[in-house]
């Protein structure tokens, strides 16, 4: 093992841009898939439970671009989700699932969720329920 000294530097200059926040990025991308108009994110999170938020959002009717420059534009529904044409797939994310059964549960269609097989198994009956008893039966 070797010791080396490390002697403060006198100034440092650049840039640091920090990752994206994954649970806003959630957040984000559902917003804006739900707003009137054309959202344009930026530093939004490379990891894959957000993506699948946003793929979430473009079955529903959400139109999801990503730019060169590494934003993302979302242009929304206009509080009108669509009737999606396959299940929703929220990956292996359960936030996905959680806010965006909330999200749609006053929409009037049949929605579907799933996710990969680690998804699947974790328990929704907590979330599920009261949005059965509310009488939401839109849900399978």
């Amino acid at each position: 093992m070797s010791t080396q000294l490390i002697r403060p530097a006198r100034s440092l200059q650049g840039s640091l841009t920090v990752p994206g926040d994954k649970s806003i990025s959630h957040r984000y991308a559902m917003l804006a898939g739900l707003a009137e108009g054309t959202s344009r994110l930026s530093n939004f999170s490379t990891g894959a439970d957000p993506h699948s938020s946003l793929a979430c959002m473009e079955a529903l009717g959400a139109r999801v671009l990503h730019n060169p420059d590494g934003t993302i534009e979302i242009t929304g529904v206009s509080g009108s989700f669509r009737q999606p044409a396959a299940l929703l797939d929220c990956g292996n994310s359960g936030s996905t699932m959680r806010m965006l059964t909330g999200l749609i549960a006053s929409h009037p269609h049949t929605f579907t969720l799933t996710g990969d097989p680690s998804l699947t198994l974790r328990p929704m009956e907590r979330i599920r329920n009261p949005l059965i008893t509310d009488g939401s039966e839109n849900f399978i």
